[in-house]
């Protein structure tokens, strides 16, 4: 749980992400969804975030999101993550066994630069800025993965059933 002394305690939407990542099955479909899909789960869990408030986004909207968070996310957060994932194995005379320690500062680093990109987003594109439309919850949410899969090309079905499925089981 995030202590009341976190500086993103006022921010709904970190917590929102945090919550709904850790509900079963969801961690694993996100990233079946990032590797195969080259879904943003930050931006997924943004237009949840969304769509738990019942805010409905269309492609110009999705445009904005993107756009928001494009530099800062093929800057930092992907080459951490793939340095974080090289770390894994063993490269030269480095086993991957010795550099666990450092595995795991690469990763802390990561997840703190995710967080960041959320901050950024739910700071500088609120509803109202995105001209989001109201709908209801679920719905929200199918249109909200509907238009960013569009976005990929398609999505890979089974991670995104179980995402709103679990999305469904938590408004519920």
């Amino acid at each position: 749980m995030i202590a009341s002394t976190d500086p993103d305690a006022g921010n709904p939407f970190w917590q929102f992400s945090l919550a709904f990542y850790a509900r079963p099955a969801v961690a694993p479909a996100c990233l079946v969804l990032q590797d195969e899909g080259g879904v943003d789960v930050n931006v997924l869990l943004y237009l949840l975030f969304l769509a738990d408030g019942g805010w409905r986004v269309d492609a110009r909207a999705l445009d904005r999101i993107e756009a928001a968070v494009d530099a800062w996310r093929n800057t930092v957060v992907r080459p951490l993550r793939g340095v974080r994932r090289a770390i894994r194995i063993d490269l030269g005379a480095i086993p991957a066994a010795e550099a666990a320690a450092l595995r795991s500062e690469v990763k802390r680093i990561e997840l703190e630069s995710e967080r960041l990109q959320q901050q950024a987003l739910y700071r500088t594109l609120p509803p109202a800025a995105l001209e989001a439309s109201q709908a209801a919850r679920d719905e929200a949410a199918r249109a909200n993965v509907s238009v960013y899969a569009v976005r990929r090309g398609g999505l890979p079905e089974a991670p995104v059933t179980v995402i709103l499925d679990a999305f469904r089981a938590e408004g519920g």
